[in-house]
């Protein structure tokens, strides 16, 4: 169990809240770039870490993510006009660069003068793959952009999707480090999904249902291994890294894509859930690419023009209690994306950790918060930097191997959960 004062320092990332901090030093996703795609598209209402902003991409193709409100009677931009290099609010027709800076008062005589003093509260926003990334801490300590291997590879090796999920945001991460649900939860996925089926590690992870757990220390956060029996006396291992505050990759099967998430905030009932996709060493196929749109593997089907799924907690995920009874799926709700989705949203907006009962499988998640709560207190008292800002921590990979049994999951893969581009992942 987790006492309520450590849940409620995990769980809340509003302005001022010791893990709203933590995560004001990192990168973080806004949006994907997808929802600006060109100069003076409409502007993107944003919401992130409990503030209210708006994104808008102006006529020389710069990127701005400001506060959502005008500063002279606070009406929503997301009704702006873009146009003219800058956001103009409907109702008195003040303007805003990209910047915040306020560059027009058409009413004022003596406009730029009122103008340098009206500045709108605003984050960087800058393109890396398919993905458009904020940094909401001090400008003074920004650290370099992110260097994550998914972020960086051509873009006919990569997909990326994004669905909104109604719960904290530790929560939905906490599924992320769960190896153990693999077995049971998305059994049916492993033998039907095609960004999935066909790899041997399934038949390991069918076979054996409890599955030794043993966790390291990394830079960046940890690698959360799971060991189940092979053949001929070995170990098949499952590595998972995680990278602070909510970067984690799913270990491999077979030749498929690799792929993992980034969980983001948006306040403490809600965060926004980024998915990837990504082979290291060659172009996605269209069976694969399209796969991922149909919203297969990690990824969901959205209502269009949204990123809401269209199974969701209004519809009981278009549970299918037939396919449970048939055992085409163990829970009944259909993707692997879902079947996460479903029972994490059921735990409530927030779950009382301090009810909970937690039994050896669930080490990586223990250490997780353990590791969280140090770095947001050691951020809050001492100032210290936490793990994950710094880029080389970025540069880790998942890898699913059979070893001996005499050897250690991680002296034995060191290379293995390295980044190195031109080189295929490791996996079974």
């Amino acid at each position: 169990m987790l006492r309520k004062d450590i849940n409620e320092l995990l769980t809340r990332t509003g302005p001022g809240t010791a893990m709203g901090e933590l995560f004001r030093q990192y990168w973080i996703p806004a949006m994907l770039a997808e929802e600006l795609p060109e100069t003076d598209c409409p502007p993107v209402r944003v919401k992130l870490l409990s503030e209210r902003l708006v994104a808008f991409r102006d006529s020389e193709g710069r990127y701005g993510l400001v506060d959502e409100f005008c500063a002279h009677r606070g009406a929503s931009l997301w009704f702006g006009r873009n146009e003219e290099g800058g956001l103009r609010c409907p109702y008195h027709g003040w303007k805003y660069d990209v910047s915040g800076q306020c560059v027009d008062v058409p009413s004022e005589a003596d406009n730029s003068s009122f103008c340098q003093n009206v500045k709108l509260t605003s984050y960087p926003l800058v393109k890396i793959g398919d993905v458009l990334w904020t940094y909401m801490g001090d400008a003074a300590t920004q650290p370099p952009l992110p260097e994550f291997e998914w972020t960086h590879v051509p873009a006919e090796q990569t997909y990326t999707s994004k669905r909104w999920q109604q719960c904290n945001w530790l929560q939905a991460f906490e599924g992320g480090i769960d190896s153990s649900h693999v077995t049971f939860l998305h059994s049916g996925g492993l033998k039907t999904d095609p960004l999935f089926k066909g790899a041997k590690g399934n038949e390991y992870n069918l076979n054996d249902t409890k599955p030794f757990f043993e966790v390291a220390d990394s830079d960046g956060g940890l690698f959360v291994g799971a060991r189940r029996n092979a053949e001929d006396g070995k170990y098949y291992w499952r590595i998972t890294p995680w990278v602070m505050p909510a970067f984690t990759m799913v270990p491999p099967r077979g030749d498929h894509p690799v792929h993992g998430h980034f969980w983001v905030p948006i306040d403490d009932e809600n965060c926004w859930t980024y998915s990837f996709d990504y082979h290291p060493v060659r172009a996605l196929t269209e069976t694969e690419r399209q796969a991922m749109i149909d919203g297969h593997g990690v990824h969901s089907k959205n209502i269009p023009g949204t990123y809401r799924p269209m199974a969701n907690m209004d519809n009981d995920y278009l549970i299918d209690r037939e396919a449970q009874k048939r055992g085409e799926t163990y829970s009944g709700v259909a993707g692997i994306a879902m079947q996460d989705a479903s029972l994490q949203e059921s735990m409530g907006p927030i779950v009382d950790r301090s009810k909970e009962r937690l039994v050896p499988a669930d080490s990586g998640i223990i250490k997780a918060r353990q590791k969280l709560r140090k770095a947001a207190v050691a951020l809050r008292d001492e100032g210290v930097t936490p793990p994950g800002v710094d880029p080389e921590h970025h540069r880790v990979r998942s890898a699913a191997v059979v070893l001996p049994q005499a050897e250690s999951f991680l002296d034995s893969c060191r290379d293995a959960v390295k980044a190195v581009p031109g080189t295929a992942q490791q996996s079974v």
